[in-house]
């Protein structure tokens, strides 16, 4: 991608100069406009991986809302794979419009219920998706696997500003592994979990780095209800954030993260001193 490494831009905020805290963004929703963030960072060795192993197709999974859909399905389009996406639950027409640009850029949608979903991973519901779509690369779910966390990795060399921790959104611990995998010493990452419940991320973080870093943690408090829910307190938030920084953020994802930053800052949970590093990805 032409436009990588994005930028990194300071924010001035008083609530953060009032905590001692500099706030920094690095701006990876600027890497492509339908690739953004890590959704291109996941995708970049695998695809590489899916033309060298020969294959023609990409069939992944996501929720509804998935923007992991979307960057697949332009993905398929702009490196030449078709794409199939397994949609967990029922289908509801007209498509909101994450599914609909999948769709306008060529994938094929199908739908799976819940309960079969959960096991997506298991060798029985693989075969007979094998059965029903031939032969396809597996992306999993979000993209992450180790070949994402190796693309991920990769983000902390770009800034090139000191800085004391980086966070990022987590829905399935892909990016936090792969950035916290590639932190220098003495630097620490911090997740944003957008699902409720999202304690159980900590066991995938560990499994896709192999082991664990020791330097990473995951803040389960502020998902809002729940993955792709929103509350007026959140809406009110993204609103004076753009407001004050000309930056509208997308709200299931990186709006969880930047308001979890804040709340951090004003209760005084961050050293004085601290730079924060925040990766806005969508």
């Amino acid at each position: 991608m032409d436009s990588l490494p994005s930028p990194v831009k300071e924010l001035s905020d008083a609530r953060m100069a009032d905590a001692g805290l500099r706030l920094l963004v690095k701006r990876d929703d600027l890497i492509h406009p339908e690739m953004p963030g890590n959704k291109w960072r996941k995708l970049k060795y695998n695809l590489a991986f899916a033309r060298s192993s020969g294959a023609t197709t990409l069939l992944t999974f996501g929720g509804a809302y998935s923007n992991h859909l979307g960057a697949t399905a332009a993905a398929g389009a702009y490196f030449g794979f078709g794409t199939i996406g397994v949609v967990r639950g029922e289908e509801h027409l007209p498509l909101n419009p994450h599914l609909r640009a999948a769709v306008e850029h060529g994938m094929r949608l199908t739908y799976m219920d819940r309960k079969t979903y959960r096991e997506k991973t298991r060798a029985t519901v693989i075969d007979a998706l094998h059965c029903e779509f031939g032969q396809f690369y597996l992306l999993p779910e979000g993209g992450s696997n180790a070949l994402a966390v190796r693309g991920c990795a990769e983000l902390p060399a770009e800034i090139e500003e000191d800085f004391d921790v980086i966070c990022c959104a987590c829905g399935t611990g892909g990016t936090l592994a792969g950035i916290a995998a590639g932190l220098p010493p003495g630097r620490r990452a911090l997740g944003f979990s957008v699902l409720k419940g999202g304690q159980f991320l900590d066991a995938a973080v560990r499994e896709l780095q192999s082991g664990d870093s020791g330097n990473w943690r995951i803040e389960t408090e502020f998902h809002f209800g729940g993955f792709a829910k929103r509350t007026a307190e959140l809406d009110g938030f993204i609103d004076d954030f753009e407001r004050q920084h000309g930056i509208r953020l997308e709200w299931v994802y990186e709006a969880k993260m930047m308001y979890g930053i804040f709340a951090l800052a004003q209760r005084g949970e961050c050293k004085p001193g601290t730079t924060i590093v925040a990766v806005i990805n969508a």
